[in-house]
């Protein structure tokens, strides 16, 4: 074992590590979605709250290993590797930025507010779109990048992939992040207030 393929199982497993904490975010967030009561957000909101020491380091090992192979090994001119680079340095900050103040605001409210049914605010807040775009959507693009990783295509196929990726994402949130019927009434989730009859 040389130092290439030690850091070359770093670079993979900062990918790994990303999916992972990808895959349990949504999973997060698809339960906030059906979440009905105060408590049950509240704890989902304390779990994906969690995530964020596991995403950076994910993230740093992906990044310092790509970027020690690509200056060791391969060279920053090569088309597949500067697409896949800027690509990753726009899902971070865009997704960090869109993201985490929101879950921030969702764990606020959940913690003020006393047990039983979500109040109309925080109701809003766990449909969110954003919450539901921006992370399936980086997932799309990280997911275009392990092409790219795994592949080493030309400039031109580099950027067709990309594309796809991002036109995959967004297509996915139109397929799974329709928000239910009450909210786009503009109903809340409290009971009482959802089967009060129509006048």
């Amino acid at each position: 074992m040389n130092g290439y393929t030690l850091v070359k199982f770093l670079h993979v497993s900062g990918a790994i590590g990303y999916f992972a904490v990808m895959g349990t975010l949504l999973f997060g967030l698809a339960a906030l979605r059906r979440a009905r009561r105060v408590e049950h957000v509240r704890a989902l909101a304390d779990l994906v709250g969690r995530l964020t020491p596991f995403f950076v380091t994910s993230i740093l090992l992906l990044l310092a290993a790509g970027l020690y192979m690509t200056f060791t090994a391969w060279s920053v001119q090569t088309g597949w590797i500067v697409i896949a680079l800027v690509t990753l340095l726009l899902i971070v900050p865009i997704a960090t930025a869109t993201v985490q103040p929101r879950l921030r605001v969702i764990a606020q409210l959940a913690h003020e507010a006393p047990d039983g049914p979500l109040p109309a605010e925080l109701f809003a807040r766990t449909h969110d779109p954003v919450l539901v775009a921006t992370p399936q959507t980086a997932t799309a693009l990280l997911l275009g990048i392990v092409f790219l990783m795994t592949n080493k295509p030309a400039l031109s196929v580099a950027l067709l992939v990309m594309a796809l990726a991002l036109v995959l994402g967004l297509a996915s949130v139109v397929l799974v992040g329709r928000p239910p019927r009450a909210v786009e009434r503009g109903e809340t989730a409290d009971p009482a207030v959802m089967s009060e009859p129509a006048r």
